[in-house]
């Protein structure tokens, strides 16, 4: 038996989206990437109503953070994207691969909103394998995968499993 708190109605997504959410840098921006993937819920179903929020450094490792002493953006870049899925469970971001920042290997920070979720989940994309990156190397090999895009013919593939065989990993922030 649930009860009130462990059940959540419909994901509200009304007014989160807008029209450029997606594009991280304007379209055309030399050297942009799309990364584009489907959400999945743990019957292995396209979760037509998620919303995709990414956060990432720049191609040079900046965070646009009042806290981070290492300079300002690129011009043009957001830093932050944030995509609804489609009909069939699809989203897409148009962004620069991120650089490397202290300690850490180039990354995406993704957060996942769906219904059914009290609380969004997080996540990271990485664009290869880095096993000297202290949040991958900590991550089961047998799982490391789910956190790696696949390259395609136009940038790269990153689906997301919120349940299940071969859920991505998530992480506790």
């Amino acid at each position: 038996m649930t009860t009130p708190s462990q059940t959540v109605g419909p994901f509200l997504s009304i007014g989160l989206p807008w029209p450029d959410g997606p594009t991280v840098v304007p379209e055309g921006t030399a050297g942009a990437i799309r990364i584009v993937g489907t959400v999945y819920d743990g019957a292995g179903q396209p979760v037509p109503d998620a919303l995709i929020e990414t956060w990432q450094a720049d191609p040079d490792g900046h965070f646009d953070h009042p806290d981070d002493p290492s300079g300002p953006l690129r011009k043009d870049f957001r830093a932050f994207g944030r995509c609804p899925t489609e009909s069939d469970g699809t989203y897409w971001i148009l962004t620069l691969p991120p650089g490397a920042i202290p300690g850490q290997a180039p990354h995406i920070d993704v957060s996942v909103f769906a219904r059914g979720l009290l609380n969004r989940v997080v996540t990271r994309i990485y664009l290869a394998d880095d096993p000297a990156d202290p949040v991958l190397s900590s991550v089961d090999p047998a799982r490391r995968h789910t956190l790696i895009a696949q390259p395609t013919d136009h940038g790269y593939r990153f689906d997301i499993r919120l349940q299940g065989e071969n859920e991505t990993v998530f992480f506790d922030v």
